[in-house]
């Protein structure tokens, strides 16, 4: 029988995961085509590689074992998997057309509900993927000002103008890689020391994990307009979640330009641009960017129902509700345990478990414990990512769980041999460098 959302004697049989995995081999590179998705990021031998299918918070991979997601497809699914009144404003566009030969009229519908509750939505664009719009959103701001480099946080994609300062940037020009750096999140004076008159825009994810100080996107906003310098706030993972206009309306910062992925259309392919009309009205004919499926219909179908639902029901008030119940639960149960080397931090809507490289290799550490909630039908990747079907069985479950498997993994690492216990291959890192690379060097004091 294949496992269930309970305590499992034994580990899930991936006998069919494992078959497809081989025929993947030698066929698609790095077996998968999202990276987070793909098995370096999953204990290898013990975690599934494919899912089958979900409903709610729940899915079931290919062998027929049954999980609670906190993955939520790497983010998208902000109401859950199969949401019945977003599946049906699919369904019903499907049987009228996917993409025609014409402009569809849910491209002016959606950009207005858009305007309507997102704070710097003068404009609107849309196109399919989250680094297509940081790209546009560059390049957009490049033409407005004039100006060449570009100043980033956090992740934005997989474009030149991005990657290249990263440590995968293998086929970028040198060229290219000079005209990006990167600045420290919750560091003004870092920002300040960077930003010159050649830098067309900052781009920076409003928060990954780590809670914003006081004051500081201001702080940021305040540094750019001084400067001349175009703000960008890259929301694909804050946007319809830490609020439903995002960390712009969170925060009280209103960006020159936004970007939007992932919870705005609970799983269906769209991105969105918005800003400033001054600014985003050069994508008329000065700035070229347009898409054969940027006005595809099924996905504009669910983006205004998921909205409307986001809207009605308040989810991101209950999206902090549950997850503020596993980081505190998850914090207390460590507290109760006398561990000392592991901690879930962030904002409730999407938190993350960490663990001190003191105690031993964070990777394995981590490893153990994804591999003992899988036992227990948890589908964990060492983040919250909360969904509007998250119940509240499903919160009590999952701190059980916890409870059960944190002893395990103190255990393990009070031997010093947490690998002993491993019964597959531990996850690997996605970037071996995370932060203060690619700065850009401080201005030197006259």
């Amino acid at each position: 029988m294949p496992n269930k959302v309970k305590f499992n004697k034994e580990f899930p049989v991936i006998k069919k995961s494992e078959k497809l995995f081989n025929r993947s081999n030698g066929l698609i590179p790095a077996n998968t085509q999202t990276l987070a998705k793909g098995p370096t990021q999953w204990i290898n031998g013990i975690a599934p590689k494919y899912l089958k299918s979900g409903k709610g918070s729940h899915v079931w991979d290919v062998d027929g074992n049954e999980y609670i997601d906190y993955n939520m497809g790497i983010g998208p699914l902000v109401l859950g998997y199969c949401y019945e009144k977003v599946d049906k404003a699919i369904i019903k566009q499907l049987k009228r057309g996917i993409t025609f030969s014409l402009v569809h009229p849910l491209e002016v519908e959606l950009s207005e509900k858009i305007r309507e509750v997102v704070p710097n939505a003068e404009n609107v664009r849309f196109s399919k993927t989250g680094c297509d719009v940081t790209t546009a959103a560059v390049r957009v701001a490049r033409a407005f000002t004039k100006r060449e480099k570009v100043l980033c946080c956090g992740y934005h994609g997989w474009h030149d103008w991005y990657i290249s300062v990263t440590d995968r940037n293998a086929g970028i020009p040198k060229a290219i890689q000079k005209l990006t750096y990167t600045f420290n999140y919750n560091d003004i004076e870092n920002l300040i020391q960077s930003i010159d008159k050649d830098t067309a825009c900052v781009i920076l994810e409003p928060f990954v994990f780590e809670e914003s100080k006081p004051d500081y996107l201001k702080q940021v906003k305040e540094v750019c307009n001084k400067n001349g310098t175009l703000l960008i706030f890259d929301e694909m993972w804050t946007g319809f979640r830490i609020a439903l206009g995002g960390a712009q309306e969170y925060f009280g910062v209103t960006p020159d330009l936004a970007c939007f992925s992932k919870a705005i259309a609970n799983g269906m392919p769209i991105s969105v641009i918005t800003g400033r009309k001054d600014v985003m009205q050069l994508f008329d004919k000065d700035v070229f960017f347009f898409t054969t499926f940027g006005g595809e219909a099924l996905s504009l179908a669910a983006s205004l129902a998921t909205i409307k639902e986001i809207q009605k029901n308040d989810v991101p008030k209950y999206l902090n509700k549950q997850g503020k119940k596993l980081k505190d639960g998850y914090n207390k149960i460590v507290q109760e345990l006398g561990i000392d080397f592991t901690k879930c931090t962030g904002y409730n809507c999407r938190t993350i478990i960490t663990f001190d490289a003191s105690a031993g290799n964070p990777l394995e550490i981590k490893s153990l414990l994804q591999q003992e909630m899988i036992k227990r039908g948890i589908l964990w990747g060492g983040f919250h990512n909360m969904c509007y079907s998250h119940s509240n069985k499903d919160i009590n479950y999952t701190l059980k769980a916890y409870k059960d498997a944190l002893p395990i993994v103190k255990k393990a690492v009070e031997e010093k041999d947490v690998k002993k216990y491993l019964k597959g291959i531990p996850v690997e890192p996605v970037f071996r460098k995370t932060s203060n690379f690619n700065l850009k060097p401080a201005k030197k004091k006259k």
